[in-house]
């Protein structure tokens, strides 16, 4: 079934459109929940979870790309489960440490204008992203999106682990580097 059948069984409240989603892409939101979480018990539920915000969104949204709207959703459920775990447990991992590389490349929040910001910040960070060469960019998604730790980079790209830390290094100078030439204050 493709994307827009299945959104329109969302729209007409139909069940069957849980059933689908987790067909067709219940490997990819428990790979990204899995990548954040490390637990498969805790990313199965963020994956059920995904489908029941994905049931309250719709209506009134529609997304134009269904494959993006799970893949966030499941992303952002995962980092909330992440951030909770870590309040009870205050361990360290993967998904810690590749946030606070990027903390340093980032604008500061301001309150105000927060929304507004974040805005430009995507647009920004996606001017970055498609200026790379591709695989510079694979490296980047998988590591600040899909979390993926440094080895498990280098395995998957036939590289040294240094290699790899390497490149994400000169990858971050670039996007602070971008940003503030893009008027951020970082």
């Amino acid at each position: 079934m493709d994307d827009t059948q299945i959104v329109a069984l969302y729209w007409a409240r139909d069940e069957a459109a849980l059933a689908e989603s987790e067909q067709k892409y219940g490997g990819y939101c428990r790979a990204i929940a899995l990548g954040i979480l490390e637990s498969r018990e805790d990313a199965a539920e963020c994956v059920n979870d995904t489908w029941l915000r994905a049931w309250e969104a719709m209506p009134p949204r529609r997304p134009s790309r269904l494959d993006t709207f799970l893949g966030k959703l499941t992303r952002n459920l995962s980092l909330d489960r992440w951030r909770t775990l870590r309040a009870q447990k205050r361990g360290g991992g993967q998904t810690e440490l590749a946030l606070s590389e990027l903390e340093e490349c980032l604008p500061a929040a301001s309150c105000p204008e927060r929304e507004a910001e974040a805005r430009d910040l995507t647009e920004s960070l996606n001017r970055f992203l498609e200026a790379l060469p591709r695989e510079k960019r694979v490296i980047f998604v998988q590591r600040y999106w899909y979390l993926c730790s440094v080895e498990k980079l280098a395995a998957m790209h036939g590289m040294e682990k240094n290699t790899a830390a390497s490149i994400l290094f000169r990858l971050r100078a670039a996007l602070r580097e971008h940003l503030e030439r893009e008027g951020f204050t970082v």
